[in-house]
């Protein structure tokens, strides 16, 4: 009885070893479906870092266009193009980070030796250092409430509709126009407003 049930028993394993494992068919159809889903993650994934770098660029510039409209409400002027002004801002961000580079343009106060236009609209700029994210521009300018006549300061946010490294994109040099019908100030060719 004992040696019937060890052949059993090795029957039963021999028949087990049969079965169990994969063909070399199951292993590259399972290859392949890996393959696929990766091809469509990655560029997703990637996106998904550059969205981040640009969030960095879309924060600062909003937090320097508030800063410029707390200044202008306290001094009565824009912080300029100096590295000095851009400290008078207070947002205790570098100018340059390892994405973007952060300037103004315009700004200063009327009458000191700087032109209406220019006191009245200051830009503030986000120019990419890296490859395939975009550049960003703010602009602050004087205005007045048409119905009341009080003064206020208006604010735009603009974003570059080409990444750097694509055939003529923005660099982030360019500067916001303002205007003169108590609208925010408008962005400049190749921008399109947040």
């Amino acid at each position: 009885m004992k040696s019937e049930l060890t052949a059993k028993f090795l029957q039963h394993l021999n028949l087990k070893k049969k079965d169990g494992g994969f063909t070399l068919i199951e292993l590259l159809v399972v290859i392949i479906i890996i393959g696929i889903l990766s091809a469509i993650a990655l560029p997703a994934f990637l996106n998904q870092a550059n969205k981040a770098k640009q969030s960095e660029a879309k924060t600062t510039v909003g937090s320097m266009n508030r800063a410029q409209q707390a200044l202008y409400m306290e001094k009565g002027a824009f912080a300029s193009s100096s590295a000095e002004d851009f400290g008078k801002l207070g947002l205790g961000v570098a100018t340059e980070t390892t994405n973007y580079k952060y300037t103004i343009s315009g700004g200063g106060k009327s009458g000191a030796g700087t032109s209406a236009t220019v006191a009245t609209l200051v830009t503030n700029q986000a120019q990419p250092i890296t490859n395939a994210i975009k550049a960003y521009v703010g602009g602050v300018q004087q205005g007045s409430i048409s119905a009341t006549s009080e003064a206020t300061t208006l604010v735009r946010l603009c974003e570059a509709t080409k990444a750097k490294g694509v055939t003529g994109f923005p660099t982030g040099a360019q500067t916001v126009t303002g205007t003169t019908d108590g609208t925010p100030p408008t962005c400049p060719t190749d921008y399109e407003a947040l």
